[in-house]
């Protein structure tokens, strides 16, 4: 019997045998909530420590890209829809670019942070650094997503 199942093992894609691995969806399911919330706590706390918007850009897209290696493409578009990513991808540069053309407005140089906050310069700082970070992280993340849907849609030939 159990040679039967091996030789069908052999056979089967492996694209099927994975999405038909039960503990490997259990484990997945349970595990990719946590890896974004990992990202999340990264793009946060990045700039009291280690990380920032890249890191958290690639580890929130890692979260994504492993539900569609587990649950398959299909299941991450319908969550996440090309249209979505196109715009995430602008709104994250939008976001960047509008800090330091913000900060211009406000009588400093591109990206002089101090600006955002007249009253106190330390929370200007603050805030735009945090605001160009999750702009960097946005960003990242729908860039890694559209390349996966770059490649991971193309068929085999």
């Amino acid at each position: 019997m159990s040679d039967r199942l091996e030789d069908v093992a052999e056979r089967t894609p492996i694209k099927m045998r994975v999405r038909e691995t039960i503990i490997l969806r259990i484990v997945g399911k349970a595990l990719v909530p946590f890896i974004l919330l990992f990202a999340l706590y990264v793009q946060f706390h990045g700039d009291y420590g280690p990380g920032g918007g890249f890191q958290a850009g690639v580890i929130f897209a890692a979260g994504l890209i492993l539900h569609a290696l587990i649950f398959g493409l299909d299941s991450l578009r319908e969550k996440v829809p090309p249209i979505v990513v196109e715009i995430g991808i602008a709104v994250g540069a939008l976001l960047y670019a509008g800090v330091g053309v913000v900060s211009m407005f406000m009588g400093g140089e591109f990206l002089h942070y101090g600006m955002l906050d007249t009253h106190d310069m330390a929370h200007g700082q603050h805030l735009g650094i945090l605001l160009v970070e999750l702009g960097v992280g946005i960003t990242v993340t729908f860039v890694m997503v559209a390349i996966f849907y770059a490649f991971a849609g193309r068929s085999r030939q």
